[in-house]
C-alpha cells in the first residue's frame, strides 16, 4: 500500500501531528531552506571575486547585475527548488545542482554568462555547505529560537514578580522545609534560563572557505599573488559569520557542539521546571484555567490534566537525545573528511523542531496557570514544625548549646506540632523578652527570609 505524501501521512510528527506549530524552522532547515542559503552563498561568492582587483578573469558587475543575482535570492521559489533537484536527480550531486542551476538561470544575463566558469570557483562543495548550515543556524537562533526562549523568560520573571511575597511550603527531599514564596521559585528558574539563553546567544558561528583540504590548493594554482586567507575571511565575515582560518576539508563543527550543547543545558533547566510546575499542579500550589470543549480525560470528566507541561518534557526529552548525538558526532571526521556528518546534518531541523514544540507547549501551559493561595496557606498552616529552624538559631545566637537537639526532639518524625505546641515551646525558652516575642510572632507563611525581595529584583 502506498500512501500520499500528506500531512495526515506524514512519518514525523514534526511534519504531521505538529506540522503548523513547527512551521517557522521550515525556513531556517528544511530542503528548500538549505538549497536556498547554498544558492545564497554561491551567488555571494561569485560578486565577491568579481569585485577582487587580484582576479583579472572577471571583471567587477554592475550594479544592476549584483541587484538581479541578489534579488533572485530573495525571489527563490520553492518551484525554483524543485527545478534543482531535477538537475541533481541527474548529477546525483546536491551542490554541484545548484551550480548548474546558476547557470542555467543566469544565462541570458550577459555579465553573468560571461563569467559562468568562475560560478563555485575553486571551491570543494563543503565550502558552500558550511557557510548554508552557519547561516542555517543564525537564523534560527536569531529569529526562532532566542524570540521564544525571551518570552519564556519574560512570562516567568512577571510571574515570579507577581508571587513575589505569596508564601509557599518549600519541599526538600519530598519532604516540608523552609517556607519560600511561590514568586522566588519562579525568579529561580528565570535566572537560570536567563544565563543559558545568554550562553546560546553569544556562540561563535563560524565558517570556512578554504578549499577541498583547507590550504587554498587550488585558489593559489590559479592566483599565486592573491592573499587569499585574507580574502576568505573578508568573505566570511561578510555573512554575518566569524572565520576559522584552520580546517580540513570540512569545517571541523566545534561549534556546532557548542551551539547544540547551549540548547541542550537550555532544555533540561525547562525539563527540571516542567516537573516542578507538574507537582505544584498535583498539589494544588497551582490551578488551570480551562478552554471551553476541552477534554482532560475520556472517562474522568472532572479532569484538568497537565498535559502542555507533560508534552513539553516529553519533546524537551527527544530533543536533547538529537542534540547531545549531534554535538557528540559532528566534530568527529575521519582524517581530512568522511561523509558520517552529512545526513545528521540533515537532522539539524528535526532537533531544533522537538526543542521549538516544546518551548511552545511550556509558554501554552504557563499562561494557563493561576496560583491557589488558599491550598498555599493551608499547606503552610500545617506545618508549624518548620519553625524550628529559626528558633534552634535564636537560641544558638544566646548560646544555647543543644539548641538542635532540643527542636529535634520536639518536631523530628513527631507531626502534629501546631501553633499551640509550638508557642509553648518558645515561653519557655530562656532568651530575652524581645526575641521571645519575635519568634511568637512568626508563623510558617511569614518564615520566608527574603524570598519576596530576590523574587522582586529577578530579571528575565
Amino acid at each position: 500500500m502506498s500512501l500520499p505524501h500528506l500531512t495526515v501521512t506524514a512519518l514525523s510528527p514534526l511534519d504531521g501531528r505538529y506540522a503548523k506549530k513547527v512551521e517557522q524552522l521550515r525556513v531556517c532547515f528544511s530542503e528548500y531552506a538549505l538549497i536556498k542559503f547554498r544558492l545564497k552563498v554561491e551567488i555571494e561568492w561569485l560578486i565577491a571575486l568579481a569585485a577582487e582587483p587580484g582576479i583579472d578573469g572577471i571583471s567587477a558587475f554592475n550594479p544592476s547585475t549584483v541587484s538581479a543575482l541578489r534579488g533572485r535570492i530573495d525571489a527563490f521559489s520553492v518551484e525554483d527548488a524543485e527545478r534543482v533537484k531535477a538537475i541533481e536527480a541527474t548529477t546525483n550531486h546536491d551542490v554541484k545542482a545548484v551550480e548548474y542551476w546558476l547557470g542555467e538561470t543566469f544565462a541570458n544575463l550577459e555579465e553573468v554568462a560571461k563569467a559562468k566558469s568562475y560560478i563555485h570557483f575553486a571551491c570543494t562543495s563543503e565550502d558552500i555547505n558550511n557557510l548554508s548550515h552557519a547561516l542555517m543556524l543564525s537564523e534560527a537562533r536569531a529569529t526562532v529560537l532566542l524570540p521564544v526562549l525571551r518570552g519564556t523568560a519574560a512570562k516567568l520573571a512577571n510571574m515570579a514578580h507577581e508571587h513575589a511575597a505569596l508564601p509557599m511550603l518549600s519541599h526538600t527531599h519530598g519532604q516540608p522545609a523552609s517556607p519560600t514564596t511561590l514568586g522566588k521559585e519562579l525568579a529561580n528558574v528565570t535566572a537560570r534560563l536567563s544565563r543559558a539563553i545568554s550562553a546560546l546567544e553569544h556562540v561563535t558561528i563560524l565558517g570556512k572557505i578554504n578549499g577541498a583540504v583547507g590550504n587554498y590548493n587550488a585558489h593559489v594554482s590559479a592566483y599565486p599573488k592573491l592573499d587569499w586567507p585574507r580574502f576568505a575571511q573578508r568573505f566570511v565575515e561578510s555573512l554575518g559569520l566569524s572565520f576559522n582560518p584552520y580546517t580540513i576539508q570540512i569545517e571541523p563543527h566545534d561549534y556546532m557542539a557548542e551551539y547544540f550543547d547551549a540548547v541542550a543545558r537550555t532544555n533540561t533547566i525547562l525539563i527540571d521546571l516542567n516537573r516542578d510546575i507538574w507537582g505544584y499542579v498535583s498539589k494544588g500550589y497551582f490551578k488551570q484555567k480551562t478552554k471551553a470543549g476541552e477534554i482532560g480525560s475520556s472517562t474522568m470528566p472532572h479532569k484538568v490534566n497537565p498535559i502542555d507541561f507533560e508534552n513539553s518534557e516529553g519533546n524537551l526529552g527527544l530533543a536533547n537525545a538529537l542534540l547531545r548525538h549531534l554535538s557528540e558526532k559532528l566534530p568527529i571526521s575521519r582524517w581530512q573528511r568522511d561523509l558520517t556528518d552529512s545526513t545528521v546534518l540533515r537532522n539539524m531541523g528535526v532537533a531544533l523542531g522537538y526543542a521549538l514544540l516544546a518551548y511552545e507547549s511550556l509558554n501554552r501551559g504557563l499562561h494557563k496557570l493561576e496560583a491557589n493561595p488558599a491550598k498555599l496557606a493551608a499547606d503552610l498552616d500545617e506545618q508549624w514544625d518548620v519553625l524550628a529552624e529559626p528558633v534552634q538559631t535564636v537560641m544558638r545566637k544566646y548560646g544555647i548549646t543543644d539548641a538542635y537537639e532540643q527542636l529535634k526532639d520536639l518536631t523530628r518524625g513527631k507531626g502534629g506540632i501546631d501553633r499551640e505546641s509550638m508557642q509553648t515551646f518558645i515561653r519557655g525558652l530562656k532568651l530575652p523578652q524581645h526575641e521571645i516575642d519575635a519568634l511568637l510572632a512568626l508563623t510558617p507563611a511569614t518564615y520566608v527570609g527574603l524570598a519576596a525581595k530576590l523574587a522582586a529584583d529577578v530579571k528575565p
